[in-house]
């Protein structure tokens, strides 16, 4: 199940209309130099595989295997034939645009299947303080381009399983249209998606709100133009399609018709009422358009709904609906054609929680149906198809129901459903928590059963609260949204089951004891049971522990450095303390209700508490609390610490806001006093790993802005000097909730993300040196071979990727890489390298850190450049004497 996510900080942000706009993995102007290293990391998920809600699935109708997917908070991907898997597409938004990770329409140009658009933004109120935004690429999205909207988008708001919402003409592929929410009408562009305006001539902006009477305008906002579908038999190649539908949230008037390319629009006559169209499909060789009707938008309600075939050419209604409208109890939206055989249909009754979801099929278009499930006699049932979830078994959510439910499920939110156009055989759909897919449908037919399996390995999509890696056992434990959490023994397996016994729907904190790991502790939400669970195999097995009065959600959790008490600061009551495993809680003094807690990793009986500017230590195990006298902490409660392993008293807070302080602290006194790290502009996480090779202190790893750049940064020197360890392509939005380094792998991080999962990055250097000066003198011996790529390009600037490779018989001690540009290209911003310029000469001169380079290894940086005129790539590179081969 999908819930609302928001953000813990809020950020003071502007948006407004822009067109022509770099691509979004750069700024507008080039970044101020910063005064921090790079280092270069590879950058994968711990698998989960899905976790979220896909709430739209887009083919290709003119090539084959070109798929997409968009999820609600977690981005777009690219379906990879080849291997089975979906690639990101999305993980360049940045920290300040984070709400551009939602995405409420995709569309694939059927003229020109190079060219993808996503229309984004997360939030239409004040949750989300950036204004939504149209990406398109024209290179199926591995690089992007972005015109900001004068208002805001909902990828995760009510209604986002309606739709698309986003659709390309397929005659004229100049021309898009975009349905938007909150009564901003129906939008068009002509010019492939650079500039947007309003159809003024479109008469209807919606109506339908979840609950209007909803104060913090997430339910009570209007949803406003839901799909847009073209009848392509009216149109011809170059000419823009005459007959466009749109659907409209508005239960009287849900479905209008332009037949002039849009300059006129009607309410199509004799339509239903009483219902939302969630989807509207058109069969043009039959000349119907399916829609599928519910009550209200979902995904979560619906309890009532029909589906109707109407005539595109008579203008007759029918409706086809496979049950009788007494019998539902459920609203229709996943609807989907066989292009290869029209008159096949396919819906979903999305909102059927219980028992399960509903599949329905038809192949005289609408005339009769068969559905994927029936009861024999109740309450057993009989399945027209085989579940297979061994890829992601933890979808079976370690239930073990009773008739007529089942487990796995056949899924839920069930409102994106889709026939390859190419191949009949194939059919894939999104549920809340996956994309389940088949590929021998055609069995559904002639009697046999049809295979269901995940097809989501790629897709990672779940909202990160908490992250930990002990020094023992499991690698990595996390504490997530909607599915609890993992222990990952293996980063790139699938768990076999979230944590169970008790089950939370999230989990908000996770913790263990620092000298006995095996103790861990979790926190979370629940609907009936307890919020606080017990592990004493590392987090294998868990045990419910004892509410105390008045706990009504997770909260924050600490376990003392032994594993012996633990103090609680759960929602709806003060902090708590116990010893044991929380049978007995007993109320702690001198701390506000609400308070974040942690533990010292060395001292068992030492807790630390922070609220709205407040330092509080407790040295009896969590009975009492005294404030510190710390002054200039940040203000409000955006803040996370952590006490470092191994180190007494050794405090690390990070946390702020922009009106007022913000950066990293570092107490070495039990947080007596704290002192403000120079140099950080900005921080939200601080976590530990490793010791770097020599260094005698733990790596420090923070999401922060340094040197007025935002990203992922590492410190092997108590934080003198720090190393952007991310780039531009890998952002992920908002990485605020937590991070962590691997106390056994040095340079490992797990960065906790608001929809893309647990990413983890590893070194490709080795020494951990971070100091931002270039290494000794190069002495470059042998063979070199250069590979040149312009990633992205704009109007006026550009971004490159340079990889220097040793194809010699020696290894280097320290490289410089000299060529010229053949224009007026000029270097505005370099990493992973030093740049100067002499003339059209420029000299790229390594770090310390990727200094040394052995035979047939390489080593990546990047730039960003201005230009004019023509971008013709550098004729040749050199290593000193020697001129490099190119790939």
């Amino acid at each position: 199940m999908r819930r609302i996510r928001t953000l813990t900080v809020l950020l003071a942000l502007a948006a407004g209309l822009l067109a022509g706009s770099p691509p979004t993995a750069l700024a507008a102007e080039p970044a101020p130099r910063a005064a921090f290293a790079a280092d270069s990391y590879t950058w994968k998920n711990a698998r989960v595989d899905g976790g979220g809600f896909v709430p739209g699935i887009v083919f290709n109708r003119t090539e084959k295997d070109l798929a997409y997917a968009r999820t609600d908070i977690g981005g777009a991907y690219r379906w990879q034939e080849s291997s089975h898997t979906w690639t990101p597409l999305l993980d360049h938004v940045g920290w300040d645009d984070w709400g551009h990770t939602g995405v409420v329409g995709l569309a694939s140009d059927s003229v020109d299947p190079d060219r993808v658009y996503a229309a984004v933004g997360t939030y239409t109120n004040d949750w989300d303080p950036t204004n939504g935004a149209v990406l398109r690429s024209a290179d199926r999205g591995a690089t992007w381009e972005k015109t900001d909207l004068p208002f805001k988008l909902g990828g995760n708001m009510p209604g986002r399983g309606m739709g698309e919402r986003l659709a390309v003409d397929p005659h004229d592929n100049d021309v898009l249209y975009l349905g938007a929410p909150s009564g901003h009408g129906l939008w068009r562009s002509t010019d492939a998606g650079v500039t947007w305006s309003e159809v003024t001539a479109f008469p209807n902006p919606g109506n339908y709100a979840q609950d209007p009477g909803d104060t913090s305008g997430y339910a009570s906002d209007n949803q406003g133009i839901t799909w847009v579908t073209f009848d392509e038999s009216t149109g011809g190649a170059g000419t823009a399609t005459k007959t466009v539908y749109v659907g409209v949230a508005d239960k009287e008037n849900a479905v209008y018709r332009s037949t002039d390319a849009g300059a006129t629009w009607e309410r199509l006559a004799g339509q239903p009422t009483g219902y939302l169209a969630h989807k509207g499909v058109l069969d043009a060789e039959n000349g119907y358009l399916y829609l599928a009707y519910s009550d209200t938008g979902g995904p979560y309600d619906g309890g009532k709904g029909r589906l109707y075939r109407y005539a595109t050419a008579t203008g007759t209604w029918t409706d086809i609906s496979p049950v009788a409208e007494a019998d539902t109890y459920f609203g229709f939206s996943g609807l989907t054609v066989d292009r290869q055989h029209p008159g096949t249909v396919m819906a979903t009754a999305y909102s059927s929680w219980w028992p399960d979801t509903q599949i329905f099929r038809t192949t005289d278009s609408g005339g009769t149906w068969t559905q994927a499930w029936s009861y024999t006699s109740y309450p057993d049932r009989e399945n027209r198809y085989t579940m297979d979830v061994s890829s992601s078994p933890w979808l079976t959510w370690g239930a073990n129901p009773a008739p007529p439910e089942q487990t796995p499920k056949l899924g839920w939110m069930t409102e994106a459903l889709e026939i390859d156009p190419f191949d009949p055989d194939r059919m894939m759909y999104g549920t809340g928590a996956t994309i389940y897919g088949t590929e021998n449908l055609t069995n559904w037919d002639s009697g046999g059963k049809f295979a269901i399996e995940p097809m989501v390995r790629g897709l990672e999509e779940t909202a990160v609260n908490d992250l930990v890696s002990p020094p023992s056992g499991a690698p990595l434990l996390s504490a997530l949204g909607d599915v609890g959490g993992f222990r990952h023994t293996s980063l790139t397996e699938v768990p076999s089951m979230m944590y169970t016994s008790p089950n939370f729907t999230t989990t908000t904190s996770l913790d263990f004891a620092e000298e006995n790991p095996d103790v861990v502790v979790r926190s979370g939400n629940l609907d009936a049971g307890p919020h606080i669970a017990f592990s004493t195999d590392n987090g294998a097995n868990w045990f419910g522990g004892t509410d105390p009065s008045g706990v009504s959600g997770g909260g924050t959790v600490a376990a003392g450095a032994d594993g012996s008490r633990f103090v609680w600061s759960p929602q709806g009551t003060g902090v708590q303390y116990t010893t044991g495993f929380g049978t007995a809680w007993q109320a702690s003094a001198g701390i506000p209700a609400g308070a974040i807690v942690e533990s010292d990793r060395v001292d068992p009986a030492t807790f630390y508490g922070f609220k709205s500017g407040k330092f509080y230590v407790s040295t009896d195990g969590g009975a009492t609390f005294t404030a510190s006298a710390a002054t200039g902490l940040p203000a409000g409660d955006s803040v996370r610490f952590k006490a470092l392993p191994g180190g007494e008293g050794d405090v690390w807070l990070a946390g702020g806001a922009a009106d007022g302080p913000y950066g990293l602290w570092h107490s070495t006194d039990g947080g007596a006093t704290f002192a403000k790290l120079p140099g950080v502009d900005a921080a939200d996480t601080v976590g530990f790993g490793k010791a770097a090779p020599d260094a005698t202190y733990q790596t420090l790893f923070t999401s922060a802005e340094i040197g007025g750049v935002r990203g992922i940064f590492r410190s092997t020197d108590e934080g003198a000097t720090w190393a952007r360890v991310n780039d531009d392509a890998h952002q992920w939005g908002w990485t605020g909730a937590a991070i962590t380094g691997d106390p056994r792998v040095y340079g490992r991080v797990y960065v906790a993300t608001n929809g893309r999962g647990v990413v983890y990055g590893d070194t490709a250097g080795g020494d951990g040196g971070t100091g931002p000066g270039p290494g000794p003198d190069p002495t470059p011996t042998g063979a070199c071979e250069v590979e040149y790529t312009v990633t992205h390009q704009w109007s006026g600037g550009f971004q490159a990727d340079v990889r220097l490779t040793n194809t010699g018989t020696s290894g280097w001690n320290g490289w410089s890489l000299d060529w010229s540009f053949p224009g007026d290209q000029e270097v505005t911003q370099m990493w992973n390298a030093e740049h100067t310029r002499t003339g059209a000469t420029v000299t790229a001169k390594n770090l310390v850190w990727n200094a040394g380079v052995a035979p047939g290894a390489s080593v990546a940086f990047g730039f960003t450049a201005s230009w004019s005129g023509t971008n013709a790539e550098p004729s040749s590179f050199a290593l000193g004497d020697q001129v490099c081969g190119r790939t």
